[in-house]
């Protein structure tokens, strides 16, 4: 077990040098690689003796964060494979072939944001065959979390530190919080192509309790929670928010 446990640090090592080299935004190595870990692990198919995952992985870029990979793309995506694996061989799952990732673009995605797509690829059966590709899950999406600001000493209680997650178009959206813009402009947190949202049209809040509650901006169109309209309200994982025309549902990760 220390042997993986020390094998695990040099790739998070390796992979950490190359991002260093690439990055100069939010985007940090090790939590990408943390994340594809976490898709390896959330999109796990059971059979009688083994356990199968995911074996082809997609991590979407923002424009500017892409374009800083440039000359490394190649050696950072063999080293995020390496890492999936040995986090395959360490939990004993099975893989139909060696992990893949490949790294692309979404024009969506702002500076410090990325998703993953997990998809589980069957090898040929014949030799000369295609590898046959099983379908492509939600895309997740991650922002980094920002930089909390140091608490003065003595101050009492802490914060519970929960994540909202947005789904809407196929996309899963997890806000870090405490507060996280959801509109039409492309500065906010969670972008709706909808004509009929705002460009700020509400925010997500997170108190200190770690519950949370969408809070009207003064939008055109309103905010609507299970069909009824509100200014502000606190909200429940499975809740459905609709912005004008436009429709997310709510849910929380502690």
């Amino acid at each position: 077990m220390s042997v993986l446990r020390n094998l695990e640090a040099r790739i998070e090592n390796m992979v950490e040098g190359v991002f260093s080299r690439a990055f100069s935004s939010r985007v940090q190595p090790v939590e990408i690689a943390r994340k594809l870990a976490k898709e390896m692990d959330a999109n796990k198919t059971a059979s009688v003796n083994s356990v199968f995952v995911p074996n082809s992985y997609t991590v979407w870029l923002s424009p500017d964060d892409h374009e800083r990979l440039e000359g490394y793309e190649r050696s950072l995506a063999q080293d995020l494979a390496k890492y999936l694996l040995e986090h395959a061989r360490r939990n004993d799952y099975g893989l139909p072939t060696r992990p893949e990732v490949k790294l692309d673009v979404d024009d969506r995605l702002r500076l410090g944001e990325f998703g993953i797509q997990a998809r589980l690829v069957k090898p040929p059966a014949h030799q000369g065959e295609h590898p046959s590709q099983g379908e492509a899950g939600q895309t997740m999406v991650y922002s980094t979390p920002p930089k909390q600001p140091k608490r003065r000493a003595g101050v009492a209680g802490r914060l519970t530190e929960t994540r909202a997650i947005v789904s809407f178009e196929g996309r899963r959206y997890v806000l870090h919080g405490p507060l996280a813009v959801l509109g039409r402009s492309r500065d906010c947190d969670c972008v709706f192509s909808d004509q009929n949202v705002s460009r700020r049209h509400a925010e997500l809040r997170r108190s200190g309790n770690g519950d949370w509650q969408v809070v009207d901006l003064g939008s055109t169109n309103g905010v609507k929670v299970n069909g009824r309209s509100v200014a502000t309200t606190r909200l429940a994982p499975g809740d459905e928010i609709s912005l004008g025309t436009a429709r997310f549902t709510f849910d929380l990760e502690a």
